[in-house]
C-alpha cells in the first residue's frame, strides 16, 4: 500500500506522484500577481478571481453535451428503480454531498431524493477534516462501495478534479466490476496529460466499461486548488444532470444564463468583507460563520481552508489538545451535536467504524464536531477569548446575504433554483476566502506556499512549489532529488502553523552550494 515515512519510499513511489504537468496544478496567468494585489488593491484582486471563474464557466458551456449525457444516464437508472451512488475525495468528496443534499433539500422529488447517496473518502466525518493519506489507497474506495450496499444496476458517479485520485478510481472500478450499469468517472485533466502522468488513469480512460466526462478548464485560480473552479464545473455537472435527469434539453440555456450572470456580477463588492475578516484573523480573533439555509456549502468553504493554507482544522470536543480553528460553524436552533448533524445533512449521518479509525471517521467522534447552540460557550472555552465575531451566510427568497460582523453585502440570485444559488455562493465564498488567506500572506503570487505534506500527491506538490520558487530566486535548477529530501529532513520539525514550501526554500538556500 502506498506510503512514506521517507525520502527513499517516496522517491521508490514518485513517479507515480509527480503531477506537475496537469493543468490542474499550473499557474494560471492570470493570477500570477495575486497576493500582492489582495494587499494593495484588494477590489483588483477578486475581479481576477471572477475572471478565472467566467473562464472556467465559459469553458464548461462546451462540455454540455458530455452533461446532458449523463443527465441520461441518470434518467435511466432512476426509471429502472436504481439508486445514483456520487463519490470523490476531499473538494470532490464534499461536492458528492452537496449534491445528495441539494435533492433532498428540493431539488429533487422525495422518493428520487432518497435514492441518491453521496459519499467521501473517510465517510462524513471528513467534511470536515479531510483524512489525507486515505486517498492513496484504491481498496478503500472499493471497499466503502460495497459497505453502501452498491449493487448491480446501481450508478456510481465518480468525481476526481485532477483525474488520477486513487480512491476514486478504486470506487470506479469497483462500480464496473459490480453493476452492468456503466459508472461515469468525471475529471478536469486533458486524457493526453494524464496518459503520460500516471498509469492508473490510463488505465480507466482505457477502461470501456467505465463512461468518462472530461471537464477540463484549465489551471486553477491558485495553483494546484482544485477546490476552486475544478470542484465548481464537477458540482455544476452532477448537479444538472440529477436536476434535469427527465429533460436534459433545459441544462445548455440556464448554463448560458448563469454564465451571463456570473460575468454581470461584481466579486469586487465582496472587498468590505474580506477586509474586515482577515483585520480580525490579524487581531488574534476569531470568527463563528453562522447559517440556517446554507449549511453545507459554507462548511465546505472553511474547512477546506485548512488543509489549502496549513490552518488548525475544526476542532474537536473530545480533542482539548487541539488548537482552536480560526473559524467555526453555527447551524442555529440544534439543540445538541446529533441534532446539528441531522439538521446539516437531512439525513443520518454515514460514517466508517474500522479499527484503527475510531478517533478520525466513527459516529462518536463526528459528533465531537458540534454546530448546535451550544458551540458559542464551546468556543470561548477552547479560544480564551470571550469576543467572538459572528459571520452570517443565508440564501434567501430573492437574495443572496454576507456579512461579518457589522458589514454586510446583499447580492441577486441567479437564475434557476436551489443548484445554481449554492453554486453562486460557492463560487463567491471561495473568491472570499482565497483573498483572506492571500491578504495574510498564506500564498506569494499564486503559489500556496502553506501546502501541508500529509499525502503523496502534497508531498509532490510541495517539492514543486519549492523547486518553483527556488529557480525564481537564483535562475538555477535544483534536482527533485535534492528537493524531496530536504523536504523530508524539515517536515519533522514543521509545526501546525509553519509554510512547508518556504521552509524547504530555506532550507534548499542553505545547503545547496551556489
Amino acid at each position: 500500500m502506498p506510503t512514506a515515512d521517507t525520502a527513499a519510499e517516496f522517491l521508490a513511489l514518485s513517479a507515480q506522484y509527480q503531477l506537475g504537468a496537469l493543468d490542474t496544478e499550473s499557474f494560471h496567468s492570470l493570477t500570477a500577481n495575486l497576493s500582492e494585489q489582495a494587499q494593495n488593491d484588494l477590489p483588483a484582486a477578486l475581479r481576477v478571481l471572477q475572471a478565472v471563474d467566467v473562464a472556467a464557466l465559459e469553458q464548461f458551456q462546451q462540455k454540455i453535451g458530455g452533461v446532458a449525457d449523463l443527465a441520461g444516464a441518470v434518467n435511466k437508472t432512476f426509471t429502472a428503480g436504481k439508486r445514483v451512488f456520487l463519490c470523490g475525495c476531499g473538494a470532490t468528496g464534499r461536492l458528492s454531498l452537496a449534491a445528495e443534499w441539494l435533492g433532498r433539500a428540493g431539488m429533487l422529488p422525495k422518493d428520487l431524493a432518497g435514492r441518491v447517496i453521496g459519499f467521501m473518502a473517510g465517510g462524513d466525518a471528513a467534511l470536515i477534516r479531510s483524512i489525507e493519506n486515505f486517498e492513496d489507497f484504491p481498496e478503500y474506495g472499493a471497499r466503502q462501495l460495497d459497505e453502501l450496499g452498491f449493487a448491480d444496476g446501481d450508478l456510481l458517479i465518480a468525481s476526481t478534479e485532477g483525474g488520477e485520485t486513487p480512491w476514486v478510481i478504486g470506487a470506479a472500478e469497483r462500480a464496473a466490476a459490480v453493476s452492468k450499469n456503466p459508472p461515469w468517472f468525471l475529471y478536469c485533466n486533458p486524457d493526453a496529460q494524464l496518459r503520460t502522468v500516471a498509469e492508473r488513469s490510463r488505465r480507466v480512460l482505457d477502461d470501456v466499461r467505465i463512461h468518462k466526462l472530461n471537464l477540463h478548464v484549465g489551471p486553477m485560480a491558485l495553483a494546484g486548488s482544485t477546490r476552486l473552479q475544478a470542484s465548481t464545473v464537477l458540482l455544476a455537472a452532477v448537479g444538472l444532470a440529477l436536476e434535469y435527469h427527465r429533460d436534459p434539453a433545459k441544462i445548455a440555456p440556464l448554463m448560458k444564463e448563469f454564465l451571463a450572470f456570473t460575468r454581470s456580477a461584481d466579486y469586487a463588492r465582496l472587498a468590505p468583507l474580506t477586509a474586515e475578516e482577515a483585520e480580525i484573523y490579524q487581531k488574534g480573533a476569531y470568527i463563528l460563520y453562522r447559517t440556517r439555509s446554507a449549511g453545507l456549502t459554507t462548511l465546505t468553504d472553511t474547512t477546506e481552508r485548512s488543509p489549502t493554507f496549513s490552518l488548525a482544522a475544526f476542532e474537536n470536543t473530545f480533542a482539548p489538545e487541539q488548537p482552536a480553528s480560526l473559524t467555526y460553524l453555527h447551524l442555529p436552533g440544534a439543540r445538541d451535536a446529533a441534532t446539528a448533524w441531522q439538521k446539516f445533512l437531512l439525513r443520518e449521518p454515514r460514517t466508517l467504524e474500522w479499527p484503527g479509525l475510531e478517533k478520525l471517521t466513527s459516529r462518536a467522534w463526528l459528533e465531537g464536531y458540534d454546530f448546535s447552540d451550544h458551540v458559542l460557550e464551546q468556543r470561548i472555552q477552547r479560544t480564551r477569548s470571550p469576543v467572538q465575531y459572528i459571520a452570517q451566510v443565508e440564501i434567501e427568497a430573492a437574495a443572496l446575504r454576507l456579512a461579518v460582523r457589522n458589514t454586510v453585502l446583499t447580492t441577486a440570485l441567479p437564475p434557476g433554483g436551489l443548484l445554481t444559488a449554492h453554486l453562486y455562493l460557492k463560487m463567491l465564498l471561495n473568491a472570499h476566502s482565497t483573498a483572506v488567506m492571500a491578504r495574510l500572506g498564506r500564498c506569494r503570487g499564486n503559489l500556496m506556499t502553506y501546502v501541508r505534506a500529509s499525502n503523496l500527491k502534497l508531498i509532490d506538490r510541495a517539492v514543486r512549489y519549492a523547486r518553483h520558487l527556488y529557480k525564481n530566486e537564483t535562475g538555477k535548477e535544483i534536482p527533485y532529488v535534492t528537493a524531496v529530501r530536504a523536504l523530508f529532513v524539515i517536515r519533522a520539525n514543521l509545526g501546525p502553523n509553519d509554510p512547508a514550501v518556504l521552509r524547504v526554500l530555506e532550507y534548499l538556500r542553505a545547503n545547496t552550494k551556489p
